[in-house]
């Protein structure tokens, strides 16, 4: 099946549980929601924000991070949590960008782009983070693409925050076993360095305090 009919096959095999934004692709449909002024979800709100910080604050501060870039930012509400020296975040939303500059206008050790914008400067980071991203990229082209560029603006750390098991199960969230597909492209250049489970795994009916994802901490083989 080509990749740009994913998108319209799964529409039509989920359509009972089509949300309020119709999908046509991942880009579209983020962008769409942050203009309806929909939040980036549960997972960067409420005690599993506060869970993620606490990790990677602590991951910062003991590696001496000096530089933080993540890919899929979002509405900002986790950043604001966060506690790195220098910190750029990219997002495919013009919306959650224009969001985000507002909420950190004050802030200048904070920047923001575009995703085709950050690909001009193809600035490199110590440490890269991909939080409750991985889930949401339904097209195979896209979800490879982004999972390059994650680990090659990486010059040490990548952390990645996401569930880690094959499933569709909504029609803008495919669930994959990310670490099988590092394992076959990445093993000589990357290595898992530690594994966090979450404090509040996924119980069902409980979606906005409880989360599919796990920490995922990957060094640079030197």
């Amino acid at each position: 099946m080509k990749n740009t009919s994913i998108g319209k096959f799964f529409s039509n095999l989920f359509k009972r549980n089509t949300p309020a934004i119709e999908f046509k692709n991942s880009a579209q449909y983020w962008e769409e929601r942050y203009q309806k002024n929909k939040t980036s979800g549960p997972g960067s709100y409420g005690r599993l924000a506060e869970f993620k910080a606490e990790v990677l604050n602590d991951f910062v501060e003991q590696n001496s991070i000096d530089k933080v870039l993540e890919f899929g930012c979002g509405d900002g509400n986790q950043l604001q949590l966060a506690e790195y020296p220098t910190y750029i975040g990219v997002d495919v939303s013009e919306t959650a960008i224009e969001i985000c500059k507002e909420l950190f206008k004050n802030d200048p050790g904070k920047r923001f782009y575009v995703a085709q914008e950050y690909k001009k400067r193809n600035e490199k980071a110590p440490l890269v983070l991909s939080l409750d991203v991985l889930f949401h990229l339904i097209e195979d082209a896209i979800f490879d693409g982004y999972m390059y560029h994650l680990f090659d603006a990486s010059t040490k750390y990548v952390i990645i925050y996401s569930s880690n098991y094959n499933d569709h199960s909504d029609i803008h969230v495919k669930s994959r076993k990310f670490t099988d597909w590092i394992d076959t492209n990445l093993e000589e250049d990357w290595q898992l360095k530690q594994f966090i489970k979450n404090r509040y795994p996924f119980k069902k009916g409980d979606t906005r305090n409880t989360s599919m994802a796990d920490f995922y901490m990957y060094e640079k083989i030197a």
